[in-house]
């Protein structure tokens, strides 16, 4: 046998032993690889991803609630109370993830035995079901074996599909008889579950708020212990102060989120019953109105069992509003129309009469100072004629404005260089061949050598006809044919638009109207050019003649002035958070010499010696300018019986002071009384009357001193008694 050397059994074991080392030396590093995987997961995961786990981790435990915080006020623009909120009384249920439907219903019935509610928002449906819960048993008996076959044996239905099914079959089966042996009581009882399970989890939902008692409010505070979930609380109930339309309505708990903004308003936390504005202000200043609501964080066992709720955010009540709407201006001028609205209807002719609008507006801010609109109709219980507000009307209807339009054409033909400063043109009679004599209505038969100031001045039609031909690159020859560019369309309602004629003016309330446009047909192009064609709203009129008095900047009007927080005292306004800023829209292209002659011939208007006005503006106490207007216009509205129906829209425009204009005017009462071709000034008598009271209602108030918009203002009552009840106004029919 051969021995091994000793050297070689040494190799032998050193080779060993070095692989042996590095096969721990691949295992300590394996061990390293996978530590440092795992800690580079763990710090991605907590510095990287951390933030988003935190706030997953809240969205699930911290949830937002129903709390009923105030809401907004409304005040105007020196303070007085226009939309208040009043406190009241209420009880609330909040169940948890983990509420069973016996528990409810059993606080349903000690309820029941302490308040008093009455069932009548109870549906066919509700008591078909309460009844399914009383008699279960005997309720599911009267599906047939067979029927009940029938339904599992269609394979198309998934498990839940075929319940709703046979549940559907189980109130089918339910007879009337079976709804009449419910007691009054155990109604009552369905009244109170019916709301107790009608919102989401952790959201307090109202059982009763209207006209609980101090005697119920007490009871039912007294067994709180024994009634988990239920609380006493305060509500609160929204007031309006004014009959004025545009301050918009809210919805109530029991109406929730409209169901077309549904899908809107959840994306933005809020819930089912949550009451929101649901036209004009409280629409548009919704997400400012509505405050914040509580957040609270819910603390589970082991279970995942809510056990009980923590507070984290308490919720703030919403912030308050400053309208830029004087109340004392707008409830005078409020009377003025009024009064003349119904005057005019006693007149021959006024068959179709029923509305008329005014605005008034800084053209140097833009802030609307008053915006009326009232309308007849016949009270449906009463059978009587009533005016309601239509303040809406200003903004979401149009018509045709007539020769206010005026000074809109003349500055057109001055910036596409058809006409010249001063320049003459004759007024005489006009016949196209094939239509009927188109003339001023100063002028049936006459050839009067006139410039474009005395064409503003006495409302020239010749004069913008003219206008139209040399935009249309049209020549005219008495009783001859004529081609007409149609292009000139465009540019008048390019031009128009400039103005904010015929477009959005950009107001900050929902459902604006542009109006209508008319299209192109060749023989309309000269009543374009005089406003018997394209329709426009009045708040249009209002921000078109304020372009021109504030030297060719169209402002964008706006109704609030301020966003403040809510008072803490209920004395002073809170402190101010945003102060709405003028907005230009544009700037029209016409030079400062242009505007300037276009506002010389507004003045002719009232005080030259053959003004269109003079009668009514001559003798004012202060400077002004304006433009009279009067369409000829084919009735097409809701009297569908008189469709067709010739009658007039009397319109008005002006600004004063001239020199430094504060305010601009626009007055329109469509279908105005026309009875054989005779008409009133009507809308040029009215805005006499609203300047006046609009200047001396200002003057009266120059002694008080009026505060800095960024100092606290004392709150004011009020300016009428006027108090509307949530829930008892009428929705726009417009």
């Amino acid at each position: 046998m051969r021995k091994i050397s000793k050297k070689r059994a040494a190799s032998a074991k050193a080779k060993q032993r070095a692989n042996v080392a590095f096969r721990m030396n691949i295992l300590f590093f394996s061990i390293f690889l996978l530590f440092s995987i795992l800690i580079f997961r763990l710090g991605f995961l907590q510095i990287v991803q951390g933030e988003g786990f935190v706030r997953e981790l809240q969205r699930t435990e911290e949830v937002p609630i129903n709390t009923s915080v105030p809401r907004g006020r409304i005040y105007d623009s020196v303070g007085r109370i226009l939309v208040d909120n009043e406190p009241k009384n209420a009880i609330t249920y909040t169940k948890l993830q983990t509420t069973k439907q016996e528990e409810m219903l059993d606080i349903a019935e000690m309820l029941a035995s302490i308040i008093e509610k009455k069932p009548d928002d109870v549906t066919l449906r509700d008591k078909q079901d309460y009844w399914i819960m009383l008699h279960r048993d005997k309720a599911y008996e009267r599906v047939t074996k067979k029927e009940e076959a029938k339904l599992l044996s269609d394979e198309t239905m998934t498990t839940a599909e075929m319940q709703i099914q046979i549940d559907t079959l189980v109130r089918e089966k339910i007879t009337e008889k079976d709804l009449a042996s419910l007691s009054a009581e155990q109604l009552e009882v369905l009244a109170i579950y019916r709301q107790m399970s009608s919102g989401y989890a952790l959201s307090p939902q109202i059982i009763k708020s209207d006209d609980v008692t101090p005697e119920e409010f007490a009871r039912v505070s007294e067994r709180l212990t024994e009634m988990k979930g239920v609380n006493t609380t305060t509500d609160w109930v929204r007031v309006p102060k004014s009959t004025l339309s545009i301050l918009g309505r809210t919805t109530s708990p029991k109406e929730g989120i409209p169901k077309s903004k549904l899908d809107y308003y959840l994306a933005r936390d809020y819930t089912r019953n949550d009451r929101v504005g649901r036209s004009y202000i409280e629409q548009q200043y919704e997400e400012v109105l509505q405050g914040q609501k509580s957040v609270v964080k819910n603390i589970t066992d082991g279970k995942g069992t809510v056990t009980e709720t923590e507070t984290v955010f308490e919720g703030q009540p919403g912030k308050d509003l400053v309208l830029t709407i004087d109340s004392e201006i707008q409830a005078e001028i409020e009377n003025l129309v009024e009064a003349k609205l119904i005057a005019m209807k006693q007149k021959n002719g006024s068959n179709l009469l029923d509305r008329a609008f005014v605005v008034i507006m800084d053209p140097n801010s833009g802030e609307i100072i008053s915006m009326v609109g009232k309308k007849l109709e016949i009270d449906k219980e009463t059978n009587k004629r009533v005016v309601r507000d239509f303040a809406y009307g200003t903004f979401t209807t149009a018509y045709e404005i007539g020769s206010t339009i005026k000074p809109a054409t003349v500055l057109t033909g001055y910036d596409q260089g058809v006409i010249q400063l001063n320049e003459v043109m004759t007024d005489e009679p006009i016949k196209i061949k094939g239509s009927k004599v188109k003339s001023s209505v100063f002028n049936r038969s006459s050839k009067i050598p006139m410039s474009d100031l005395q064409a503003i001045e006495r409302s020239s039609n010749v004069y913008m006809f003219k206008i139209g031909f040399r935009l249309a690159n049209a020549i005219y020859k008495f009783e001859e044919s004529i081609d007409f560019d149609s292009d000139a369309f465009g540019i008048l309602r390019n031009s128009y638009a400039q103005f904010g004629l015929g477009v959005p003016t950009g107001i900050d309330l929902p459902g604006e109207t542009s109006g209508i446009n008319g299209g192109m047909a060749t023989e309309k192009l000269l009543d374009l050019t005089i406003g018997q064609f394209d329709t426009y709203t009045p708040l249009q009129m209002a921000q078109y003649v304020s372009t021109i008095a504030n030297g060719g900047y169209r402002i964008q009007p706006h109704v609030v002035k301020e966003i403040r927080e809510p008072s803490t005292d209920g004395t002073t306004m809170g402190p101010l958070v945003t102060e709405i800023e003028p907005t230009i829209l544009n700037r029209i292209s016409n030079t400062q010499a242009q505007i300037d002659h276009i506002k010389k011939g507004m003045s002719r208007v009232y005080y030259g010696d053959k003004g269109s006005a003079r009668a009514y503006f001559g003798d004012s106490p202060y400077q002004a300018a304006g433009k009279t207007g009067t369409a000829q216009v084919v009735y097409y509205d809701t009297k569908r019986e008189n469709w067709g129906d010739q009658t007039i829209n009397s319109t008005h425009i002006g600004f004063a002071p001239f020199d430094k204009p504060e305010i601009a005017y626009a007055v329109i009462m469509p279908w105005a009384p026309y009875y054989n071709g005779q008409y009133e000034s009507t809308g040029t008598i009215l805005a006499r009357e609203v300047v006046d009271a609009y200047f001396e209602i200002t003057k009266k108030n120059e002694a008080v001193e009026e505060l800095e918009s960024s100092t606290l203002q004392t709150i004011k009552p009020a300016f009428t008694e006027t108090l509307i009840k949530e829930g008892t106004e009428e929705e726009p029919n417009e």
